[in-house]
């Protein structure tokens, strides 16, 4: 691989933004919706994934977010080799690392990387719909829950960033972006915005962009390289790479 084989490049970055998708998420055993058989495969997306479905059928909702909280805790989801190299990262102090996700997950807070941004929100927390406060949630959530800013019944949704919501995180994901030496996108398809944009804004402002995806991605030509591996295998490769300057 070029890049991995470019000292001088190497030697240059001291800033790294890395956008994480689904892929390095499946790899650690959590389904994805856009998988055959995965996570949405006996729901419509927007009977559970939507404002209007949690309006219309919060039962619904909550229980199939329920079913999702119980499986990332259930003890067979653990943090996987791409995981814990980009925590390894992090910790080296060599660069400043900053992780984007797609993913709602805890893989990479359990990993031990610290400088996340979860953009589409985060399976074990909770929002009350009138105050907008977040709360840490683990066990089942129901209709009949009370949050603890109002004590009403209902008010708590999912921590959730569904269709038609705007991502949280923009302008600080804004700045991690324009700021970076290196961009890496690992396991997203490209597909979803504005994530699939991200790699133009880093490009725009000078950085290197890098793919690690062992399937070709929607926006792959806007890469300047690209490690075709899946991301336990491409993720350690890199870190290592950057380690070893």
């Amino acid at each position: 691989m070029k890049f991995l084989k470019d000292q001088a490049l190497l030697a240059g970055i001291k800033n790294i933004c890395i956008l994480s998708g689904a892929g390095i998420s499946k790899e650690s055993g959590l389904k994805t919706f856009r998988d055959q058989n995965g996570l949405w495969e006996n729901h419509d997306i927007y009977e559970v994934a939507s404002p209007l479905a949690f309006n219309n059928n919060p039962n619904l909702v909550h229980e199939f977010y329920n079913q999702r909280r119980r499986q990332l805790q259930s003890g067979e989801v653990h943090p996987n080799d791409a995981h814990l190299a980009l925590a390894e990262l992090e910790k080296s102090a060599k660069f400043e690392t900053t992780i984007i996700t797609q993913n709602v997950d805890n893989l990479h807070e359990r990993s031990g990387s610290k400088s996340i941004y979860h953009m589409h929100g985060q399976l074990l927390k909770v929002r009350c719909k009138k105050t907008k406060r977040v709360y840490e949630w683990k066990d089942d959530l129901t209709v009949e829950d009370r949050c603890q800013c109002c004590h009403t019944k209902g008010n708590l949704r999912p921590h959730i960033v569904w269709f038609g919501e705007v991502p949280l995180y923009l302008d600080e994901i804004q700045e991690a972006l324009l700021k970076c030496d290196l961009f890496i996108s690992i396991g997203t398809s490209g597909l979803v915005y504005p994530a699939a944009n991200f790699v133009a804004i880093a490009k725009s402002a000078g950085a290197h962009c890098l793919e690690i995806n062992p399937h070709p991605t929607n926006n792959a030509e806007l890469f300047d390289e690209t490690i075709a591996e899946v991301a336990t295998q491409g993720v350690r490769h890199f870190v290592e790479s950057m380690l070893n300057i």
